[in-house]
């Protein structure tokens, strides 16, 4: 296990980091004593449109980040149950909440897929919920009706306040809380439908901006209901061009979809339809990255640094 300083602290040195950087050949062999609970079909089904993940990277990476995450719960269960002693209440067991943050195209949805399929296989944890933020973007005409459709995914085109009350919910202990659901194909709010969560052990919160603090004249921030969070991190360089092969997989795949509301970049000449998602990437993705999402990840408790092929080539963790 080697430590060395991350990107955003070389020039102030190593000591200043809150992370501890572990290789990923000194990680892998954490988990070399479990037994991988997942088969290639299972991976396959799990792994993201542009993703890469293979029995290999499921067993040097995340089976030792579920065996880890399951460690937490357990002890976290266990300090509740000393601080109910302590304050001479009743204790109550309360769901461990699992923040992912990243941009988009970084294949956080995966990880959290992932997580959750591991996760549910562990003793102790065997319920595993998992909801992205996506739910709770701002319906589309509310969007337009604010004029910042073009700042979808940005942190004021959530609901703030109902996203908040939902990850309270759940970690107050409530038997049943639900959630709006997002349909990517028609790039909005499915009406009147929603996703229930049932006192979970593990709640997983996905999305671009789960990390962020506080902003202003704002006392309580999502974040505040984590127990672990996780940021999935790679160069702007490869982000980008991932989005970009994403972007063309799409075009000859869902987006073909009538009912797609991207379905014109499949019937869009090809190049002109590139140059749109460079557009795209460049005034919206790009942006809410720099501003907004990459600020976040000095506030994770483990980091997933990516190279090319989306394969982890080193996890920071936080230093205790």
């Amino acid at each position: 296990m080697s430590a060395s300083p991350t990107a955003s602290n070389e020039d102030s040195g190593a000591d200043l980091s809150p992370f501890v950087e572990i290789l990923r050949a000194d990680w892998a062999e954490l988990g070399n004593n479990t037994e991988l609970p997942l088969t290639e079909v299972e991976i396959a089904q799990i792994r993201g449109l542009g993703d890469f993940l293979d029995l290999k990277e499921v067993t040097d990476v995340y089976l030792p980040l579920s065996r880890l995450l399951n460690l937490y719960v357990a002890e976290t269960q266990d300090l509740h149950r000393v601080s109910s002693d302590f304050l001479g209440e009743r204790s109550k067991r309360v769901p461990f909440v699992i923040g992912v943050a990243g941009s988009v195209a970084v294949g956080k949805s995966t990880v959290s897929r992932l997580l959750k399929e591991l996760l549910s296989r562990w003793e102790g944890t065997p319920r595993v919920e998992l909801i992205t933020t996506d739910g709770f973007l701002f319906p589309n005409a509310e969007l337009e009706r604010r004029g910042i459709m073009a700042r979808k995914g940005f942190p004021e085109s959530y609901d703030r306040l109902a996203l908040l009350k939902f990850v309270a919910d759940v970690k107050s202990g409530a038997a049943e809380v639900s959630a709006p659901v997002y349909s990517h194909l028609s790039y909005d709010i499915v009406p009147g439908e929603r996703a229930v969560v049932h006192a979970p052990d593990v709640l997983i919160v996905e999305g671009l901006n789960v990390l962020q603090s506080p902003g202003s004249g704002q006392e309580l921030a999502l974040s505040d209901f984590f127990d672990f969070k996780i940021y999935v991190d790679a160069s702007t360089d490869n982000v980008t061009q991932w989005f970009l092969n994403r972007f063309r997989k799409l075009r000859d795949s869902a987006f073909t979809n009538p009912a797609s509301y991207f379905h014109r970049y499949a019937e869009m000449e090809e190049s002109k339809a590139l140059a749109r998602a460079e557009e795209i990437w460049a005034t919206i993705n790009l942006p809410n990255l720099t501003e907004n999402i990459a600020p976040t990840r000095s506030r994770a408790t483990l980091v997933l640094k990516k190279g090319a092929n989306h394969a982890v080539e080193s996890v920071l963790l936080r230093k205790l």
